[in-house]
């Protein structure tokens, strides 16, 4: 049977195996879409944008540091109620250690960022809400990053993720996203089961051409160094949004 996002209890996330497995430590392929994504915001005017987006943050710091330089607020909207703790007490209390080599990184390869990471997140409000709900048009900015492949199993249900995507930013609004390529149903820790709905660059690429304009979509090799949850790589996409189709 197919598992769609609304059979999830997204509550129940692992966070901290999930933090343990993949983000204690700055691997290559996180490196490599810093890289990436830091090229993509170096081309933005420092605070230029008034309101950015992280659409399904999860726990994940690095991509809310990314923005912090060209985004006067970044709302990083998750629907789980562990990764929004999470991400609450990382606003309030100060961030864990472990991200000083992510910001590290983030600003060597982009010197507008702030220069520590406590005020790189400084302009981040977290939201509790499911983004599909998300009005159209709220935003000048909107990153995701491993949520529509990984909140389904069902590819049309994946292309409506990346729809709410497109339509959450203003036309022209800029987008940029990173997709765990060919991605099964995969496990966190010890016993938990998570849908994975298996896309690739030319998937990505049928998604989004119809929906965007200045669309790049670009791939990197799996990581050896990473939990082994069944991927070829990752798939990243930077591109500006077009006009809203009728009746969307």
């Amino acid at each position: 049977m197919t598992t769609h996002n609304d059979d999830v209890d997204w509550d129940r996330w692992p966070v901290v195996d999930y933090l343990a497995e993949n983000y204690r430590d700055l691997h290559p392929s996180d490196a490599a879409v810093i890289a990436h994504h830091s090229a993509f915001y170096r081309r933005i005017p420092p605070r230029s944008l008034g309101r950015s987006v992280e659409f399904g943050a999860g726990p994940n710091l690095y991509p809310l540091i990314l923005a912090a330089a060209a985004s006067r607020r970044i709302d990083a909207v998750e629907a789980g109620a562990g990764n929004v703790a999470y991400l609450e007490r990382q606003i309030l209390y100060g961030p864990d250690a472990s991200w000083l080599p992510f910001h590290a990184l983030c600003r060597r390869l982009n010197p507008d960022l702030p220069a520590t990471l406590a005020g790189a997140l400084a302009d981040v409000q977290v939201v509790h809400a499911d983004v599909r709900e998300l009005a159209p048009g709220g935003y000048d900015l909107a990153s995701m990053h491993f949520v529509a492949e990984g909140a389904t199993e069902d590819r049309a249900e994946f292309a409506d993720f990346c729809r709410a995507f497109v339509r959450c930013v203003v036309p022209g609004g800029l987008l940029v996203a990173a997709f765990m390529e060919n991605m099964p149903t995969y496990r966190i820790g010890p016993a938990s089961r998570w849908p994975g709905c298996p896309v690739n660059p030319e998937t990505v690429t049928q998604v989004f051409a119809p929906l965007t304009h200045d669309l790049t979509v670009t791939r990197i090799d799996a990581d050896p160094t990473l939990p082994d949850y069944g991927d070829s790589g990752m798939v990243l996409l930077t591109a500006r949004a077009g006009q809203p189709l009728p009746g969307r």
